[in-house]
């Protein structure tokens, strides 16, 4: 037969047919000829792309460029955004947001320096942060402005305000006040040993072991005493004993009978000790600091209660302020020894200090003319009786923790008068403070000085003979 038959059409694929069936109907239904056109291919052919067939490619239309499809195609998608928005406000009953203004170019251009220091307005914002979505040359220099922005801007400090603790402990006890407060005069000590304690939280075995040089004032002129920042915190445990064996609490030095003098429990439990103190003697101290604030908390005395150091004695309340002074100027120490910076107290609270020793100072001064350490006497320089006025000098205290006092020359029972003034002294409040403690001598005490100048030096040098180890 001179006719082209369905199985030539498929180059023999009928051979995998199994069903019988041909590409034309039924196999033996008919082969083709002029009378039976070809069927279409059971599987199409191949595609031919338009580039491979060497066809013209269609023209683009000379009014639609590539960038104005594009331009179309946003304006379409937030004009069907829109629609949405404003179809959703009316299914909730509430308005959509308002769309942002249209601003010029140029205008929006000049907004972009408020904009980076958020001086903006609410439209502006909206306005500019819209613009800056579809014109990458102002995106550019808004982020160049905001980085500028950036760079004005003062860098905080990681260290905390000093005063933010007491700020948030007084709003603490605003809203709840305890139900058995701390007395008043044995603030300034729960104070002082949670602020030293907060600086040794993050020291390391360096910090503990790093040099201290403790400085007092002796009867020869200055003294001091090597030891390390561990060595310090020894010491101060060892003296805050004398005031919880007056209290009944555990003394670290477990010694009987009468109490020793303050340098002598240091020497003798750094003796005592196998090694050098580390950062283990932190916690007895921290513990020692607790039970004195808790007990006296509980006792709700009036602080009274004597107190030994050996060669004197104090009032509980006095010891408090004394140990709370102490706690201070030894942090100042640890604090240059690891190069930290380190605050007074607060006002309140240096302006105990400072009173307590000048209500010492009678006492220092007699102990000194005792000794003949003060300026020789004279007709002018008798003891008055007890409660009567006498010789005094005028002691002001510059600064927030300072004030006024008349101290008597002649009697530590006389009473400091006005009308028997013969010098006046002004003092800084940290100054003074540090003169108390032993860091500067008399003579480097920057004073102004007015009057009698042997009873001013009686007085300066009284001041500088209350410190101690």
């Amino acid at each position: 037969m001179s006719g082209t038959t369905g199985s030539e059409a498929y180059d023999g694929d009928d051979e995998h047919d199994h069903s019988g069936q041909g590409p034309g109907g039924p196999r033996g239904g008919g082969g083709s000829g002029p009378d039976h056109p070809q069927p279409p291919p059971r599987i199409p052919a191949p595609r031919i792309s338009v580039e491979d067939g060497g066809l013209p490619l269609p023209a683009v239309p000379p009014d639609r460029e590539q960038g104005e499809d594009v331009q179309g195609m946003r304006e379409n998608l937030q004009e069907s955004l829109r629609q949405d928005l404003q179809r959703l406000g009316e299914l909730t009953g509430t308005a959509g947001p308002e769309p942002a203004p249209e601003l010029e170019h140029p205008v929006l251009t000049s907004l972009l320096g408020a904009w980076a220091l958020a001086a903006c307005s609410a439209e502006e914002t909206a306005a500019v942060e819209a613009h800056l979505g579809v014109c990458g040359t102002c995106a550019d220099e808004a982020r160049r402005l905001r980085e500028a922005v950036g760079l004005l801007q003062r860098p905080d400090s990681l260290d905390l305000d000093p005063g933010l603790r007491t700020r948030v402990l007084e709003r603490c006890l605003e809203r709840r006040p305890p139900r058995i407060p701390v007395p008043d005069w044995a603030l300034s000590y729960d104070a002082e040993t949670a602020r030293l304690d907060a600086l040794l939280q993050d020291f390391g075995d360096a910090e503990w072991h790093a040099p201290v040089r403790l400085r007092w004032f002796g009867d020869e002129g200055t003294s001091n005493r090597r030891t390390t920042v561990a060595g310090v915190i020894a010491h101060l445990l060892a003296v805050d004993g004398l005031v919880a064996a007056a209290l009944g609490l555990d003394d670290p030095l477990e010694e009987g009978g009468t109490p020793t003098p303050p340098q002598e429990r240091t020497e003798r439990y750094w003796r005592n000790a196998h090694f050098p103190p580390t950062r283990s003697v932190r916690g007895p101290w921290r513990e020692q600091t607790h039970a004195l604030v808790r007990t006296v908390s509980f006792t709700q005395g009036t602080g009274l209660l004597g107190v030994s150091y050996g060669g004197f004695e104090l009032p509980l309340r006095d010891a408090l302020v004394d140990r709370a002074f102490e706690c201070w100027v030894h942090a100042e120490d640890i604090a240059d020894a690891v190069d930290y910076p380190y605050e007074p107290p607060a006002p309140r609270h240096l302006h105990g200090m400072i009173d307590l020793a000048v209500r010492m100072l009678p006492g220092a001064l007699a102990q000194r003319r005792q000794a003949g350490l003060a300026a020789p006497g004279g007709d002018s320089r008798h003891l008055v009786a007890a409660g009567r006025p006498g010789r005094s000098v005028r002691l002001e205290i510059e600064g927030r923790g300072g004030g006024d006092w008349l101290v008597p020359l002649d009697s530590p029972a006389a009473v400091g008068s006005a009308e028997h003034q013969v010098a006046h002294v002004a003092l800084d409040d940290v100054e003074f403070c540090r003169l108390a403690a032993g860091h500067v001598s008399p003579r480097e005490a920057a004073a102004g000085q007015v009057g009698d100048q042997g009873a001013i030096g009686d007085v300066l040098s009284a001041v500088a003979s209350l410190s101690r180890l």
